[in-house]
């Protein structure tokens, strides 16, 4: 088939296109102002942004299907760009895509534009969208979701996936996660925290997403998740698999966000992006821990590997790739 992917330099992305590639699809590739995730692949890169009409044209021109995984993830705020990016480009994108008559949109929202209330209840398909918070990442997601619903009721063909915390191979730039991973194996993060997330290998999520195309049912979402683990049992998982001594120290919540301005001025002089801050700091607290994936597993076929398995070839990519030694 004729697929095109917006994101496709990101972490998803670069897993996505290597996949379908693969499968001997043709892939169009949406890039913004990096493609190293690309290099040497059968794919054909279309320079542009989900805020340029134009680039999303020539994209979606001639093609059967699209993949919209381009969004700004952020955990240090960042409004104005979240909205213009995660929202508006959303809009932007569908709008090319009904002028272009492209048969079917897979859409890519997040696990965080669902509401995680109650915590102590298992967590499905039919929670409801957040409307609110201070966390713009969620806002925007969720904002992005409710207008591809709405479409989908108006004739858009399109499928929702809602992704976990995603870890993984092939995560080029890297990832936040990745990063963490990274920190972690070297020994580099001061602390560790409370709380946890549900973890998910990108190449899980990628199977969920491809077996969407044809399996996914119009105007559905499906949560594509694998295991929680907290940051400490992540920490004590990476010794596991590599006999490497990681931190050990937990801070409290309320020290940590105590050490957030410092932080982040710490970040800023290392040229880092900072792994703690208050938004990352609620979301590791505020989660649910009783995700479900059984929608997925009964129409999608979906299933989630070992996670250890996931940390072990994670690590094995970042030294295969000079990332850590």
């Amino acid at each position: 088939m004729k697929i095109a992917v917006t994101g496709a330099n990101g972490h998803v992305g670069a897993n996505l296109c290597r996949r379908l590639i693969s499968e001997g699809h043709q892939v169009k590739a949406l890039v913004h102002t990096r493609s190293e995730a690309l290099k040497g692949l059968d794919v054909g890169l279309i320079q542009g942004s989900v805020s340029d009409l134009d680039s999303l044209r020539k994209l979606c021109k001639d093609t059967e299907i699209v993949f919209h995984l381009a969004a700004l993830i952020s955990i240090d705020g960042q409004k104005d760009k979240l909205l213009r990016v995660n929202v508006e480009g959303t809009h932007n994108l569908v709008k090319v895509i009904k002028e272009n008559g492209v048969k079917r949109l897979i859409h890519f929202s997040s696990i965080h534009s669902l509401d995680h209330r109650p915590f102590n209840e298992p967590m499905d398909e039919t929670r409801p969208l957040i409307n609110g918070g201070p966390m713009w990442y969620e806002i925007t997601k969720s904002r992005a979701e409710q207008f591809i619903i709405d479409e989908s009721a108006k004739g858009l063909d399109a499928v929702i996936i809602n992704p976990t915390a995603i870890v993984g191979p092939n995560d080029f730039k890297p990832s936040l996660v990745g990063t963490v991973l990274i920190r972690l194996y070297n020994n580099s993060l001061p602390a560790l925290v409370p709380g946890g997330y549900n973890w998910v290998d990108v190449r899980d999520v990628v199977s969920g997403a491809v077996a969407a195309m044809a399996k996914g049912r119009t105007g559905e979402r499906y949560i594509l998740g694998g295991r929680w683990v907290s940051v400490k049992d992540l920490a004590l998982i990476v010794e596991k698999v590599t006999g490497r001594k990681t931190v050990r120290m937990m801070l409290p919540t309320v020290i940590a966000k105590i050490g957030v301005p410092f932080i982040k001025v710490y970040a800023g002089l290392a040229k880092q992006e900072p792994l703690y801050t208050f938004e990352s700091l609620r979301a590791l607290r505020e989660v649910n821990t009783m995700i479900s994936c059984a929608k997925a597993k009964v129409e999608l076929g979906y299933h989630s590997r070992d996670f250890e398995e996931t940390v072990r070839d994670t690590l094995d990519w970042f030294k295969a790739h000079d990332y850590i030694r």
